[in-house]
């Protein structure tokens, strides 16, 4: 038996399962425009083929859509209303190849949960709640895999297309800033008063600002892999650019830490993302704070969420503070 977890990513849907009574650890990666054009049944007999079991051997499936700010438990997928979101309207990119999986997994007969997103109405520090959103479901599953490699307290910034920063405390997600609130990221970012001039004059949409508004729109270039060329070339741009990410990054773990204080811990620190990939940024982020950090690699999320299926399917009745509303 196999326990499968889904990461719903900015570009590409990430699956990673766990191997029951092993360590091994498979994984799968699909673009999301990729995923669009799938039929429910092929998305499911891709799972099958990578993974080498029928789907009657896989025993649970977490999963994460969109900003999951719905739901404030971890639910049956079959129960969910609206895919577990308000809207898909709004703050990101929109291809369909999320909404695909979602539907292929969930009309598959195979059992699946859906994790939430933090929000409003999550039970986590009410001082947050003066932001309808805090933070997106795989950020939950990043949190848990740094939670069942045996830490407690810990502040976790995933930069990458956005930047987001979540606390825990205790084993608690207590609070996290989401991507147009704070810290920019290599695409997206908060509206600044350019930004909200140009909405206003109906220049552009909200959403056109948010999802054009990081350091790559700034510098110039059209993708991570273009900014790290250009820094290997010591091109002041590209070094501005990364330099730019390390510092509000860790502005915004430092936050999270002042959030952290309150509940009398402080916590490691944990860097994931495409970013996280980048030892300059990292070392920067790391000078800025004073600290060591653990970095995590891109496929965290799925591996977390993998992990979170394993440990529901075996009676958790909680995951770092939420509800799982599904029982075995």
């Amino acid at each position: 038996m196999i326990y499968v977890g889904v990461d719903h990513g900015t570009t590409a849907m990430r699956f990673a399962a766990l191997f029951e009574g092993t360590h091994e650890t498979a994984k799968l990666e699909i673009l999301r425009t990729d995923a669009a054009v799938l039929s429910e049944e092929e998305i499911i007999n891709t799972l099958e083929e990578k993974f080498g079991v029928g789907r009657e051997k896989i025993s649970l499936i977490a999963v994460t859509y969109s900003m999951g700010d719905r739901i404030t438990a971890i639910e049956d997928i079959r129960k969910v209303e609206h895919r577990g979101v308000q809207s898909i309207e709004g703050a990101g990119q929109k291809t369909g190849g999320g909404s695909r999986v979602f539907d292929a997994i969930q009309n598959s007969g195979i059992p699946a949960v859906v994790i939430p997103g933090i929000h409003e109405n999550s039970a986590t520090d009410p001082r947050m709640n003066i932001f309808s959103h805090s933070t997106s479901p795989e950020k939950i599953g990043i949190a848990y895999h740094a939670f069942c490699k045996g830490f407690q307290d810990f502040v976790l910034s995933d930069i990458s297309s956005n930047t987001v920063t979540l606390g825990v405390a205790r084993g608690r997600i207590i609070g996290a800033i989401d991507a147009c609130i704070f810290a920019p990221g290599l695409r997206h970012g908060p509206l600044d008063v350019r930004a909200i001039r140009d909405v206003d004059l109906g220049k552009k949409s909200a959403n056109e600002a948010f999802t054009n508004t990081g350091v790559l729109k700034r510098a110039g270039y059209a993708n991570l892999y273009e900014l790290i060329d250009a820094a290997q070339r010591k091109e002041l741009q590209a070094l501005l650019a990364l330099d730019t990410l390390a510092l509000f990054a860790a502005m915004e773990i430092a936050s999270i830490q002042v959030l952290l204080n309150d509940y009398g811990v402080r916590g490691e620190i944990f860097i994931e993302g495409s970013v996280a990939e980048i030892s300059y940024v990292v070392e920067k982020i790391e000078h800025h704070l004073g600290v060591k950090s653990h970095v995590l690699d891109r496929w965290s999320a799925a591996i977390g969420c993998a992990e979170m299926a394993r440990d529901i399917a075996n009676g958790a009745k909680e995951i770092l503070g939420l509800e799982v509303k599904i029982r075995f």
